[in-house]
Order: structure tokens, then C-alpha cells, then sequence
């Protein structure tokens, strides 16, 4: 049984259609990674799946509170540690040990250092880890590995593995070779929406974030 149904999607930035006629099934154990040019939709098609903006058209079928999301914005509170800032999450999301997920992002050594004090691929790596203490079966990543260096790209490789092992799923918006063959890789380019009209916006419509 799929953890994630899309059918015929169609999404819109800005009130234009960006992509449509996405249809895939994404099953345990499955990643798949968006490919495309700059501005094609990558970021808004994840948006959408993470129910943060409306479809244009077509269904996304999921669970109730099966998705965790990770944008551009790594979500640290800067006054807290990492532990702490992890300790939050793990609240939010049912309380989730977070001694799996400080090793698998190599924080341990940081565990009491305020996130303000991080550098800028620390705060990544930190990030990424919050989405192992939500307990939630399919992980959206956009660009996960923005800041990250090649030793930090392992880990968070090594990170994914083990969460589709556990019957977890991910579909990942990135260019970078991951090191995973086994993902399957869908090229946005040929769902190119070819309508240029102007889509009805929904209220508080907010174009910043398509």
C-alpha cells in the first residue's frame, strides 16, 4: 500500500501553473528524487504534497500525519541547544528519542552549544535531524544538502537509508548525486505546465512562498 498517492497533480507559483499531470505512488521503502531546471516547480510540487499550499488540480492521497517537511529554513529555535531544539521537536511529534537521531547528523559533540552558535552546515545538519524525531513515515526534502560537505552528504545519505529500511519513504527536491542508486528520479521538465493562464487565488494567498 502506497504511503503517498499522487493522481494528475497540478500546482501553481505565483497564480501560473507550474507543473502538471504528476501522478506517482510512493511505497515503503521508496525515495524518489525531483530533477529539473531552476523554477520549474520542484519547491512549490513539495509545498503542495506537504499540504502548505493548494493543488491546482488532481488528488494527493496520504495519511493523516504522515508527512514531515524540511524546506530552505533549517527550523532551530537560536536560544536553544541542540539537544534542546531536538527535545522540542520530539514534544511537538510525540516525544521521540533524539539520542538516534544526535548521532546519526554527528551532533553529539554540539549536543549543549545554542544554535545561534552553529555554523551554517551544523544548523543543516541539525535540521535534518528533527525529521527522525517526528515519528512520521514520508520525509519532503527540499535541498537538503544546502551547506552540508561531502562528509555531512554521507551521513545524511546514510540517514535516509536507514529511515526507508524502516519502512519509510522520502521524495527529495536536489542536483547532487546522492549515492543512492536505488532512488527512482522523476524529471519534472516533461510536466511543464503548457497553460500560461492565471489561476484563482485562494485567501491569504502568499506569493513569497511559491
Amino acid at each position: 500500500m502506497s504511503l503517498l498517492a499522487v493522481r494528475d497533480l497540478a500546482v501553481a507559483r505565483g497564480g501560473l501553473r507550474a507543473v502538471e499531470g504528476v501522478s506517482f505512488g510512493l511505497d515503503p521503502g521508496r525515495a524518489l528524487v525531483l530533477r529539473g531546471p531552476n523554477g520549474i516547480g520542484k519547491t512549490t510540487l513539495l509545498r503542495t504534497l506537504a499540504g502548505l499550499q493548494p493543488a491546482v488540480a488532481g488528488r494527493i492521497e496520504t495519511a493523516p500525519e504522515a508527512i514531515a517537511y524540511a524546506g530552505h529554513s533549517d527550523g532551530l529555535k537560536p536560544a536553544l541547544s541542540v539537544t534542546e531544539n531536538l527535545r522540542f521537536w520530539a514534544e511537538i511529534f510525540g516525544g521521540h528519542d533524539i539520542a538516534a537521531a544526535l548521532e546519526a547528523m554527528n551532533l553529539r559533540e554540539l549536543a549543549s552549544r545554542p544554535a545561534h552558535a552553529l555554523s551554517a552546515g551544523q544548523k543543516r545538519r541539525l535540521g535534518l535531524a528533527r525529521l527522525m524525531v517526528t515519528g512520521r513515515p514520508v520525509w519532503l526534502l527540499d535541498e537538503p544538502t544546502v551547506s552540508l560537505d561531502r562528509d555531512s552528504v554521507a551521513l545524511f545519505a546514510a540517514m535516509l537509508r536507514a529511515h526507508l529500511g524502516r519502512g519509510g519513504a522520502a521524495v527529495i527536491a536536489t542536483h547532487i548525486d546522492l549515492g543512492m542508486p536505488e532512488a527512482e528520479i522523476i524529471d519534472l521538465a516533461p510536466y511543464r505546465a503548457t497553460q500560461t493562464r492565471r489561476e484563482s487565488r485562494p485567501a491569504g494567498f502568499n506569493e513569497a512562498f511559491g
